[in-house]
């Protein structure tokens, strides 16, 4: 079937054939658990299927099989291990429609989006697989009368907590170093999006990763989440999602000193100055915000304005955010739906508690549904401008389609500005002086910075976030240390 059969097939039964409702541990399904929780479609407010709703068990049997897992794994040659990460890339591709669709209805993002993420994913596994024969150490030079040298080791089993907006994605930018270094893999899946981590996981022992490599254990973070985080023999815990959850899962980690890496929130700025041209400045900041609903941790959810610019950047940008149509993510649409009720309504609180303070609302503002059916959660692309710095719309992260306009002079006003939450995970500057630009980047506190495109890299680059955004790095090469442990080893060469 094709990617369009098997929409059409969900849009007309509401139903997708296959999934599975166990856990995945030691390279099978298990039988469903005996509690089960509801998966909603987000674009039709629509429970579609049911999965197992893990218990502390069902996570410690993931932990014991991965544990033993990682004791042959590491024994695996680089070259055996880049043999077979290739060949999950290559099953990826071949499964992309039936993951996509998938990714759609159970996250809300559009059909186009999701089709990105798997393509994004195999190429993560085929990128990692490039490194697996390559994680070399160094030798270091203390005279003649000794041998010096590092080698890099896999910690061991590792735990991935999987969050609701990019749960393809960000499975595979965990997953794919971890095997790539020799690490087990025990993977918590996000309660509201289980589907595509069960899925992968069964593509991957399809493609040779073997049994009680690769485990997913679903159900609720109160439950198999927190168990995860607080067992010791998790030597590598990485987690994406809030920064109220983010410390949550710290704290529960310390005792154990796990090593931790946090991707958490961010209120990403776009600047543009005075030189820039509007219409780049407007499309870029639209793909920013308004991408995935505005649900992405690295969003363009601030945009900071020369004043020069403000009126003629608004008022391209308030006619395409008014044009942006929302819809069932399988066909298409400018814009899919939010996850969840629940995080509906917090984008409308944050919203509504900007018009009480008198805020200046040019487009949007509420909640809507699918104008085909008038189901769904979904809400208006919306933009509120001229804000004091320390307005809540500015500095709290409402992880919607909600992009929050400030205005600037100067060039040290601008960073001033730029730096002025407590996150620093992206932003992106805008203009035509490339001597601005590089002053400006290095000033930012941030973990990635672009220049006259917003979304501009690659997952061949480092991604993480300084301050709240949290710490360590994922994707490039920078995202395989998580992963290994440096020893240094020294013989004596005296007779």
């Amino acid at each position: 079937m094709t990617v369009q059969d098997l929409a059409n097939s969900y849009l007309d039964t509401g139903s997708l054939p296959g999934l599975p409702d166990g856990h995945f541990i030691g390279g099978k399904f298990t039988g469903a658990s005996a509690r089960k929780m509801e998966s909603f479609d987000p674009a039709r407010a629509e429970a579609f299927a049911e999965f197992s709703l893990g218990t502390e068990s069902d996570m410690e049997r993931a932990i014991e099989t991965a544990e033993l897992a990682a004791k042959h794994w590491r024994q695996v040659t680089p070259g055996e291990r880049c043999r077979i990460l290739n060949n999950a890339a290559r099953i990826f591709r071949e499964n992309a429609d039936r993951l996509a669709v998938l990714e759609v209805i159970d996250s809300g993002k559009t059909l186009a989006e999701a089709q990105g993420d798997v393509q994004g994913s195999a190429r993560l596994f085929e990128y990692y697989a490039g490194a697996a024969d390559k994680l070399d150490g160094r030798s270091v030079n203390l005279g003649p009368a000794y041998t010096a040298f590092t080698v890099r080791e896999p910690v061991g089993v590792t735990g991935h907590i999987i969050p609701w907006n990019y749960p393809t994605s960000t499975f595979a930018r965990g997953v794919a170093p971890a095997l790539a270094a020799g690490c087990s893999v025990v993977a918590k899946p996000a309660e509201t999006t289980p589907f595509t981590a069960l899925v992968m996981a069964e593509l991957l022992s399809e493609a040779g990763v073997p049994d009680g490599l690769v485990n997913v254990v679903t159900g609720l973070g109160s439950d198999v989440g927190a168990k995860l985080a607080q067992d010791p023999r998790i030597k590598q815990l990485t987690f994406t999602g809030s920064v109220t959850t983010g410390i949550n899962v710290a704290q529960m980690a310390a005792p154990n000193v796990t090593r931790l890496t946090l991707e958490l929130g961010g209120k990403s700025p776009l600047i543009a100055f005075e030189d820039a041209d509007p219409e780049k400045v407007a499309d870029g900041a639209y793909w920013a915000i308004f991408s995935n609903s505005g649900q992405i941790c690295s969003a363009g959810s601030r945009l900071v304005l020369h004043t020069s610019l403000r009126d003629d950047v608004l008022a391209i940008l308030s006619e395409k955010a008014k044009a942006l149509k929302v819809g069932h993510g399988l066909k298409n649409p400018g814009m899919g739906a939010v996850n969840s009720d629940l995080h509906l309504g917090r984008i409308k609180a944050h919203v509504d508690a900007a018009k009480a303070r008198g805020a200046n609302i040019l487009t949007g503002g509420d909640v809507t549904t699918d104008p085909e059916t008038g189901k769904g959660w979904f809400f208006e692309p919306t933009i509120i401008a001229d804000l004091r710095a320390n307005d809540p719309a500015v500095q709290d992260e409402i992880f919607g389609p909600v992009l929050s306009v400030q205005n600037f002079e100067t060039e040290d006003e601008a960073i001033e500005l730029a730096n002025g939450t407590e996150f620093g995970l992206m932003a992106s500057v805008y203009t035509r002086d490339t001597g601005r630009a590089m002053r400006v980047a290095h000033a930012l506190d941030s973990g990635q910075v672009s220049v006259n495109d917003y979304w501009a890299g690659g997952l061949e680059l480092p991604f993480g976030g300084n301050k709240k955004s949290g710490y360590g790095r994922e994707k490039g090469w920078e995202g395989l240390d998580a992963y290994t442990k440096v020893k240094a080893i020294t013989i004596s060469n005296q007779s």
